[in-house]
């Protein structure tokens, strides 16, 4: 049987529709009831609802080995897909709690209970930067001197667990998506950019990244778990776009004007202070951190020739139809 975590996010849930086509039962962790709500929700707008069924949810917190070892009973592959997300410094010991322990338990078990194959989704936020200019690619060693936000320091913290289970033995395969488009979950990560745009956004920043669309990194998944292909890394990014590139593709697909001004570095820093000093009165997180002001201008370059000359012989979707059909299935009024 078939172990997801991470199944009512984008990438999880999606892979959930993806693997429920083809297997009888599929365990998938959860730890609320809403979240599956959000999950059954995608799989109607798919009109997939007659497949949800087939989903064995099991109530369980990755740092909680008690529920996890219930939830590996009887099973022989591991979707991790589970992860914390945060740019806010008074996050990072909880990050580092959910996304280092949590995956080294998820290893633990799955060498405990026999797991055939452990497929992990880490980040390009984990690769380090090719010094030489060029684009990055899996081939540059972490360098633990060098500055880093502290969810990439979380999430290359996972891989070493995931590492360390491959040389006891147990097959595994990571995958390092760059910024992750899909529908179903505008209010959260990636998908607040649309929110961002449909709501008017004035300005762009000349930043560039990669980007990946989910059914690609669902795809990339399935392909490497039922594959021979183990113990390897893959960067998954189908193009490197700057964020004037994403915005206008994100606004064309919701019918809506692209920001047309570009901002400035002492924009973002004014406007990372004032929103930190809104909290005091609001109580709610800030809307611009100092760590997304910062890499709202980073030039960065990926390149997923790897998985492409891989057995595999992966391919892309251009982010072009990605954005188009994320954007007709964008729905303002979604929770």
């Amino acid at each position: 049987m078939i172990l997801v975590t991470g199944g009512t996010g984008l990438v999880g849930a999606h892979l959930l529709m993806e693997l429920v086509k083809n297997e009888p039962k599929v365990r998938a962790i959860y730890r609320s009831e809403v979240k599956i709500v959000q999950t059954k929700s995608l799989f109607r707008k798919y009109h997939m609802q007659d497949y949800f069924h087939k989903i064995v949810w099991i109530k369980a917190d990755i740092l909680d080995l008690t529920d996890l070892e219930y939830a590996f009973e009887d099973i022989d592959r591991v979707y991790h897909c589970a992860a914390m997300i945060s740019f806010e410094k008074k996050d990072y010991p909880l990050m580092r709690k959910v996304n280092i322990e949590g995956t080294a338990n998820m290893v633990n078990l799955s060498i405990s209970y026999g797991v055939k194959k452990f497929c992990f989704v880490s980040s390009i936020a984990a690769v380090e930067k090719n010094p030489y200019g060029g684009p990055t690619d899996e081939k540059e060693d972490w360098n633990q001197e060098k500055h880093k936000n502290g969810y990439a320091i979380s999430k290359y913290g996972a891989e070493m667990e995931v590492w360390r289970g491959s040389q006891e033995g147990l097959e595994v395969a990571i995958v390092n998506p760059g910024v992750i488009i899909g529908p179903g979950f505008f209010r959260q990560g990636s998908g607040r950019l649309y929110f961002a745009v449909y709501n008017g956004m004035k300005f762009y920043t000349s930043g560039r990244t990669g980007y990946v669309g989910v059914w690609d990194v669902v795809k990339s998944l399935i392909g490497l778990m039922n594959s021979d292909i183990h113990n390897e890394r893959y960067i998954l990014v189908a193009q490197n776009l700057s964020y004037r590139e994403v915005f206008t593709d994100i606004a064309s697909s919701i019918g809506v004007k692209p920001p047309k001004n570009e901002a400035k570095p002492w924009m973002l820093k004014v406007g990372w202070r004032l929103s930190l000093c809104a909290t005091i009165f609001t109580g709610k997180k800030p809307s611009l951190s100092k760590g997304t002001s910062k890499s709202a201008f980073k030039v960065m370059d990926y390149s997923s020739d790897k998985i492409k000359n891989s057995p595999l012989a992966f391919s892309f979707e251009s982010m072009k139809e990605v954005f188009e059909k994320t954007g007709k299935m964008f729905n303002p009024s979604a929770f």
